[in-house]
């Protein structure tokens, strides 16, 4: 594809998507290849999820492998699940042998343990084959599991003539040449080579005199989320990823980091949610009630707690009937502050941006929270006087209420997320239904404590 089409912006409009259909519906190939011609194959991927299972099949069966292998990649998971079922095993094979190995890989690995067995069998390139098969032992989490094998590697005992003439050799087979790493003989990595420098050297040098011996690497059982936060700390492209021994085995690519980034950030706004497992619009309903039942169960005992509070002090409503009317806002209060200060948390621990102690931690979002409770409680304490016409004691146990709920909010909002953290466990399930309801609870029970010690009823 050219250049200028490369930069041309594409639209899907439901004029293109019935082109595509009546091409395929009067068996008019040829024009159907020189239109998808035009496109990238990412905005091909973008017409076959619009396409039925059929038609989607047609085009792959169409296309030659080289092109299709790229549309596999960009092609909604579930929609690519349902076209390899409709392929044959040597047809899968013919796109996996176009695809670098980690993508080949993360294809298979979509597929039954019989059905891996049967496409790699059929793959003729025996190196390609053993690469994916070693990939495929790797957890999917880890760095191993995320890697490519295909890298620019040379030897610190070649001469920069020679290490020229290899390099070009190892080119074909890379996609994008982020880096060039450095190996001892025992196949170590020792450090990376500049470009500038191997090009300004002079033919007869060692590449052991002009290479950098400093760089940044990852061990494959390092887990995914580590490997991002490395690769977005030092703003790399590429990173090398080697075993406890420092033997080079793969790299990873900034593309599929960001992929990673992506997942990990619909996850943890699914969990932020209350969605417990990971779903999409287009699942079963009863895929979508598993996953968000659970959280719905937590939200139904919460406020079935929150009920029981209020009925244990009915006899207080009746003599101070005011009381009943702030109940939703001490609740909304408290839930809102809390999902604010969880999710500050979350994202700061993403990020690994959290630090110094708890205790720190937890007395600035006191502060804050007296700063912020004062403010809304000195608002509320007007309207509930001059618009609800509430006694001087009863204003003065709703404020005292809204600093007090304010502050337990902030504090159990920001303390559930470092806690869970410290213990290995995913600090985005605090956020949304959990704080809200557990803070909803807890700041019921405080609004009528309060009350009870200033009304004293």
């Amino acid at each position: 594809m050219s250049e200028e089409k490369d930069n041309i912006q594409f639209e899907l409009t439901n004029e293109l998507i019935q082109q595509v259909e009546q091409l395929i519906e009067t068996k008019k190939d040829k024009e159907l290849k020189k239109l998808l011609d035009d496109f990238h194959h990412a905005d091909i991927a973008e017409i076959l999820d619009e396409l039925n299972l059929e038609e989607a099949v047609y085009i792959i069966k169409l296309l030659d492998s080289e092109t299709t292998s790229d549309i596999l990649m960009e092609l909604d998971e579930d929609n690519r699940e349902k076209v390899l079922r409709n392929l044959s095993s040597k047809e899968i094979a013919e796109e996996i042998e176009e695809l670098d190995t980690d993508d080949a890989a993360d294809i298979i690995s979509e597929l039954s343990e019989e059905r891996q067995q049967e496409v790699i069998s059929h793959i003729e390139d025996e190196e390609h084959k053993a690469e994916i098969r070693e990939l495929l032992a790797y957890d999917e989490d880890t760095a191993g599991g995320l890697m490519a094998k295909e890298l620019v590697k040379v030897y610190e005992t070649w001469t920069v003539a020679g290490c020229m003439r290899r390099i070009r050799g190892q080119a074909k087979e890379v996609t994008r040449v982020h880096s060039i790493y450095v190996v001892n003989k025992k196949n170590k990595l020792v450090g990376r080579l500049s470009l500038k420098d191997l090009i300004v050297a002079k033919s007869d040098q060692k590449i052991a005199e002009i290479y950098i011996p400093s760089v940044d690497y990852v061990n494959v059982h390092d887990d995914v989320e580590d490997v991002a936060r490395v690769m977005a700390k030092y703003d790399l492209e590429a990173i090398p990823v080697v075993d406890a021994n420092m033997i080079l085995l793969g790299r990873i690519t900034i593309d599929d980091i960001v992929d990673v980034m992506k997942e990990e950030a619909e996850k943890d706004y699914q969990l932020a949610a209350g969605i417990t497992a990971d779903v999409e619009a287009d699942d079963t309903i009863w895929e979508l009630t598993k996953a968000r039942l659970p959280w719905l169960l937590i939200g139904m005992f919460g406020g079935i707690g929150a009920a029981s509070i209020i009925n244990g002090f009915s006899d207080a409503m009746l003599k101070f009937p005011a009381l009943l009317m702030f109940i939703p806002l001490i609740q909304a209060t408290a839930g809102n502050v809390g999902v604010q200060s969880s999710a500050i948390i979350v994202q700061g621990l993403a990020n690994d941006s959290i630090d110094g102690s708890i205790l720190k931690r937890l007395l600035k979002e006191f502060l804050l929270g007296l700063v912020n409770g004062l403010a809304i409680a000195f608002i509320v304490l007007i309207i509930s006087h001059f618009v609800f016409q509430t006694t001087y004691l009863e204003s003065l146990t709703i404020c005292v209420a809204l600093i007090s709920v304010i502050i337990m909010a902030a504090l159990v909002g920001t303390f559930i997320p470092i806690f869970l953290d410290k213990r290995g466990i995913d600090a985005a399930v605090a956020t949304g239904p959990f704080i809200t309801t557990s803070n909803d609870v807890f700041g019921i029970l405080m609004y009528f404590l309060i009350a009870k010690a200033i009304l004293g009823f």
